[in-house]
């Protein structure tokens, strides 16, 4: 029904950079998103990363158009997947349908925060989302920002009742729920790990690849990374893990994006602003994401 074989690997988290008066820096993101592109990996725009928390839709839709124009230009047609979701179902499928006309390829749809809705008010939810659009809709599990885990029951329900509920974005932290996520889901049924942390454990269990945080500075480890598991060569993602786990850790810190930020401001490919409440890491903080990133030799 899909054409999801680009939806796995090392899909980018994308990060948004501002201008001084911090607007979209519209050529900075058109740039970042060719260094991505140019990586091999796929793109995810709006998304937690992205600071979408903090953008008006008007400018989700810039991100949008942008993310979409360089991916057709680039002649590499990576997969686009839109961060589409909103604590407001309305608003939700708003994006949804903007996204759909827009052309992205499909949508990444997050629990709704501050609510907390019961898990049959979830299943309502999505539902009404994925009606609203022939898109395929990637569910976003991220608790420890919504307030509301989804549970395994329910995402095995929306997986078997809707045809376009194609796949999860994992980032609850807890292993036994996302392999009970892949035990009881179709078998076609895509499992990303969203804690590049998590990545080899996930995909140790079958799930297809990251939404990732590190890709955004070092996106050619990364599709590496998730390649040698994709290809079966375990020994190689292990030794890829252990080589990158500092970093991994490093990068949440503080709170996402402000150490990816930071980390790209030292490499030059962005400003590390960020729009309050957002702000960049404690002094403390940034040496410590400094010395991982020599220690690395990425600066």
């Amino acid at each position: 029904m899909f054409n999801l074989e680009k939806l796995r690997n090392s899909i980018t988290a994308l990060i948004t950079p501002f201008n001084e008066d911090y607007t979209i820096d519209q050529d900075k993101y058109r740039e970042f998103i060719r260094f991505q592109i140019e990586n091999e990996c796929q793109l995810l725009t709006m998304g937690t990363t992205g600071e979408s928390a903090t953008l008006s839709h008007e400018e989700h839709h810039i991100a949008m158009d942008i993310a979409i124009d360089e991916a057709k230009k680039s002649g590499k047609n990576p997969f686009v997947l839109a961060g589409t979701g909103s604590n407001s179902t309305k608003e939700a499928i708003s994006l949804c349908q903007y996204a759909e006309k827009a052309g992205a390829d499909g949508c990444l749809v997050v629990v709704p925060y501050y609510n907390k809705p019961a898990q049959h008010s979830l299943i309502d939810h999505f539902s009404a989302v994925a009606d609203s659009v022939s898109l395929p809709i990637i569910l976003y599990n991220v608790p420890s920002r919504t307030g509301r885990n989804l549970e395994p029951e329910t995402v095995s329900k929306l997986a078997y009742s809707k045809d376009n509920i194609v796949g999860i974005k994992c980032a609850s932290g807890n292993i036994d729920q996302i392999t009970k996520v892949i035990k009881t889901t179709p078998e076609d049924f895509i499992v990303l790990s969203g804690d590049d942390g998590m990545t080899y454990h996930i995909m140790a269990l079958g799930g297809k690849g990251v939404i990732s945080v590190a890709s955004n500075i070092i996106p050619a480890q990364l599709v590496e990374f998730t390649n040698f598991m994709l290809n079966g060569e375990w020994d190689k993602a292990r030794n890829k893990q252990l080589e990158l786990f500092d970093l991994f850790k490093v990068l949440f810190i503080e709170t996402n994006p402000g150490p990816v930020k930071y980390a790209a401001d030292l490499m030059g490919l962005m400003d590390s602003r960020m729009r309050l409440p957002l702000t960049p890491p404690l002094k403390e903080n940034q040496k410590k994401i400094k010395q991982v990133l020599k220690d690395l030799n990425i600066i």
